[in-house]
């Protein structure tokens, strides 16, 4: 497994879109489901790469909100999927000190389902490794919305500060770095707020293709990125880059 150089700034929390299975699949002659499939073997392999370089949060985007109005087949495909990787990677997961969070709406999903992504959190939540986010029937605009009705329905001030403590990723800091696979360039309603300040990254691989080579290149990426956070370069001392972190 190729390693990065322990002078290579390495971000805490890498969000990624994995797009490109479907068109992996289709390049094969092969159903889009087996494209999904080939999808969580490559999760896999970068989960472990991430914990090799030290990245201690790592979250992706496996269904949007957007994902339902697929063909059915496909939609249908994709919940089994979810099932039966939950029963293969879950025990790997724990045993190697990944933490789960499945971040979404769970309404629309079946009480199955929904009692399978509680039980993989509870089995891996004294987990310390490594922070690992599914955002599964997950928007951005959703993400943003549910917090405001929260903060609303407390009666709370809605203050940005206050939202950022209601949104569903609150757990952990804004990603500094977001990937893009499958040569698209945009983010399709992923983590809009959190977002905000992240260094953007797009790769013209598929997902199933995206390798520990391909994450070693985003991550050179974001080492020679200067972060100002709204300051000028003159405001950052020298050899240092700004950081943002949430207010416990």
């Amino acid at each position: 497994m190729a390693q990065t150089s322990v002078n290579v700034a390495i971000p805490h929390h890498v969000a990624i879109v994995m797009d490109g299975n479907g068109r992996w699949a289709t390049k094969r002659f092969l159903p889009r489901v087996a494209g999904h499939q080939q999808g969580v073997g490559a999760l896999s392999r970068c989960v472990k790469a991430c914990m090799a370089r030290g990245i201690a949060v790592l979250t992706v985007f496996a269904f949007s909100s957007e994902n339902w109005n697929r063909p059915a087949d496909e939609v249908s495909g994709l919940m089994e999927l979810l099932g039966l990787s939950l029963a293969r990677e879950v025990p790997s997961l724990k045993a190697n000190g990944v933490q789960l969070h499945f971040v979404g709406e769970r309404q629309r999903l079946s009480d199955k389902v929904r009692a399978g992504l509680m039980q993989a959190e509870a089995a891996t939540a004294e987990n310390k490794q490594l922070i690992l986010n599914v955002c599964f029937n997950y928007g951005g605009r959703w993400d943003i919305a549910q917090a405001a009705r929260k903060l609303a329905a407390s009666g709370q001030e809605i203050t940005e500060m206050a939202l950022d403590r209601a949104l569903a990723l609150a757990h952990v800091p804004d990603p500094d770095l977001v990937i893009r696979t499958g040569g698209e360039l945009r983010i399709s309603n992923f983590l809009l707020w959190q977002a905000a300040y992240s260094e953007l990254y797009f790769s013209d691989k598929l997902w199933p293709d995206f390798d520990e080579a391909a994450l070693d290149e985003a991550i050179a990426f974001y080492a020679n990125r200067e972060r100002r956070f709204g300051k000028t370069s003159g405001q950052l001392l020298p050899g240092t880059q700004a950081s943002t972190v949430k207010a416990a």
